[in-house]
C-alpha cells in the first residue's frame, strides 16, 4: 500500500492493514475499518485466518462503490468483549485492538467512512459443555457483554466523532447442531435459540444507543425458523434453521461453530443492505 511515511508509521502502530491498489494521488483516501473477534478475520477450519471471510467480501462490495476505499482489518481471533478492551489475545502495538482502533479513527476521523464489528461470542463459547447448555453461564456472559460493550462502543464513538456509517451484527446459532444428537438435543437446541436472543437484543440494545445500525445474522441465518423441515444430507429431515446451520457453517461437519466461505458471502451481503 502506497502510504506517507506518517501515515505508515500510524497504520503500523494500530494493527495490519490489507493491501490494496491505491487511488489517483488527487484523490483522497477512504478507510473502511473492521473490528471483531474470527468471523472478522475469516477464519475457517484448516486454514486459519483468511481473506475469504465477510470482511473480505464486503469490502469487496464496498470497493467498487468507492474506488478510494482502502480496508484496515483491526479483528482478532479468539477475541473477547475483554480482551478487546485489555488485550492479550493478539499482539498491537497499541496494547489492545480498542486501543488500535481508537488510534486509527482518531488519526483518520474524516476519511473513515465504514465501521463494522462483531464480538461477544466468545464471552459465552464455553457455555455448551459436552452436550448441554449452562444457563447460568450464558446470563452471566450476557451481562459482561453488555457491560464490555458500553465501553467499546463509548470510546470509538470518542475517537471516531461518529463520523463513520457503523454497523454491528447479531450472531446466528451455532447449537442448532444440537439437534442432530437426540431427543436431549433437540431440546438444547430449542433453548439455545431463546437464550442466544436475550443476548443478541442486549447487544442490539448497545449498538442502537451508540447511533450503529444491525446487521441482523441472527434473521439472515433462519435462526428461529424450526419449520418447515428440509432434507439434509446424512441427517434426514431437520428443521429449516438447522439445515441452515449445515449449509452455511462447520457445524454439522467438523463441530466447528465459523462460518463457510458460503455462510460469510451471507453474512456479507447482511452488512451491505445496512451500508447501501
Amino acid at each position: 500500500m502506497r502510504m506517507s511515511r506518517l501515515l505508515l508509521a500510524g497504520a503500523l502502530a494500530v494493527g495490519a492493514l490489507t493491501a490494496v491498489p491505491t487511488a489517483a494521488h488527487s484523490d483522497p483516501v477512504h478507510y473502511y475499518v473492521a473490528l471483531g473477534d474470527s468471523l472478522s478475520r475469516g477464519y475457517l477450519p484448516g486454514s486459519g485466518d483468511t481473506n475469504q471471510g465477510y470482511v473480505d467480501d464486503l469490502y469487496v462490495t464496498l470497493h467498487q462503490k468507492d474506488p478510494t476505499l482502502q480496508l484496515v482489518k483491526l479483528g482478532c481471533s479468539g477475541e473477547t468483549t475483554g480482551t478487546m478492551i485489555n488485550g492479550g489475545n493478539c499482539g498491537y502495538t497499541a496494547g489492545s485492538q480498542l486501543a488500535a482502533a481508537e488510534q486509527f479513527l482518531a488519526a483518520n476521523r474524516a476519511n473513515v467512512t465504514y465501521l463494522t464489528i462483531d464480538i461477544g461470542a466468545n464471552d459465552v463459547d464455553g457455555c455448551a459443555p459436552a452436550g448441554s447448555i449452562d444457563a447460568v453461564c450464558l446470563v452471566q456472559g450476557a451481562l459482561t457483554i453488555t457491560q464490555n460493550l458500553n465501553t467499546i462502543l463509548s470510546r470509538l464513538r470518542a475517537a471516531d466523532g461518529g463520523l463513520p456509517r457503523s454497523v454491528g451484527m447479531t450472531y446466528y446459532d451455532p447449537f442448532l447442531q444440537y439437534w442432530l444428537t437426540g431427543l436431549q438435543g433437540q431440546l438444547i437446541a430449542t433453548a439455545s435459540v431463546g437464550l442466544l436472543t436475550t443476548i443478541n437484543a442486549a447487544e442490539s440494545l448497545e449498538y442502537t444507543a451508540y447511533g450503529f445500525t444491525i446487521a441482523d445474522v441472527f434473521s439472515a441465518f433462519d435462526t428461529a425458523g424450526f419449520v418447515p423441515f428440509t432434507s439434509v444430507p446424512g441427517h434426514g429431515s431437520v428443521p429449516a434453521n438447522v439445515a441452515t446451520i449445515c449449509r452455511l457453517t462447520y457445524m454439522c461437519d467438523l463441530q466447528n461453530i465459523h462460518a463457510n466461505v458460503a455462510g460469510y458471502q451471507v453474512i456479507a451481503q447482511t452488512f451491505a443492505a445496512k451500508l447501501n
